[in-house]
């Protein structure tokens, strides 16, 4: 706030020093940054006016970013050999997500990916594993890449389980929801020095990267990056709005 007044003031200054130059006796510079504080004090709504236009451009700019990065990523984005696939797979929309196994929010949103799941015979869920919330999290990331490489089927049972789980979220539970899915959890732990199972995190923190993602769950629907949990309704529209008109917004 304080950067953007000194900012503001300095701005001001700039455009009326031609029009003090102008004059018989030129102001000086603390003469015109105090015009530019009696104004500012006077007209204070600038201020708010001028907040709410950089928030405007920061986001225009964030957004315009986002689309141009989801361009060079596209292919990794939505069909990496290594993410995780869930309802049609030959479906019209794909909807992306970016969940932590021990974000509260994604464990409340994933009731609104069940219900567009079996409500759309013709939507395509990814999963990207994206533990940002700490070595608990990282953990069951890894228990979730090695269930995915040996029983793909099995995925969803264990997603479910580690999801509704109330314990924190780390190697020994993820071992527990596998187990509960019907793996054999020294199979997936043995997995677990599997260089692919690094590498495949690894690719999701690079797309997280790219997309300026910072947080979970985060989406994507076509060219749009929707951040936080937004609920079923939103996520709807936007899977309506790709099959009216291709982009998520109309």
């Amino acid at each position: 706030m304080k950067k953007l007044l000194l900012a503001t003031i300095a701005a001001m200054a700039f455009v009326f020093s031609p029009v003090a130059q102008a004059q018989d006796t030129p102001l000086a510079r603390g003469d015109v940054e105090k015009i530019v504080r009696e104004y500012l004090i006077g007209n204070p709504e600038i201020i708010r006016e001028a907040l709410q236009e950089l928030e405007r451009r920061e986001m225009a700019a964030a957004s315009k970013a986002r689309t141009e990065a989801l361009s060079g990523v596209a292919d990794i984005l939505f069909d990496s050999t290594r993410q995780v696939e869930l309802g049609n797979p030959d479906g019209d929309v794909t909807l992306v997500e970016f969940f932590d196994y021990n974000c509260g929010y994604c464990k409340r949103a994933m009731a609104d990916m069940e219900k567009l799941l079996q409500e759309d015979n013709k939507l395509r869920v990814v999963l990207k594993e994206f533990p940002v919330l700490g070595q608990g999290s990282v953990e069951a990331a890894q228990v979730a890449v090695a269930v995915n490489m040996i029983a793909p089927d099995k995925y969803h049972d264990f997603h479910r389980n580690l999801m509704g789980a109330r314990s924190q979220a780390n190697k020994a539970s993820a071992l527990a929801a596998a187990r509960e899915a019907g793996l054999d959890t020294d199979k997936v732990e043995a997995s677990l020095d599997d260089p692919e199972v690094k590498t495949s995190i690894q690719e999701v923190y690079m797309l997280a990267n790219r997309l300026g993602l910072t947080g979970t769950p985060s989406y994507v629907i076509g060219d749009d990056v929707v951040m936080g949990a937004v609920g079923y309704d939103q996520l709807k529209g936007k899977i309506d709005s790709m099959r009216n008109c291709g982009q998520a917004t109309c």
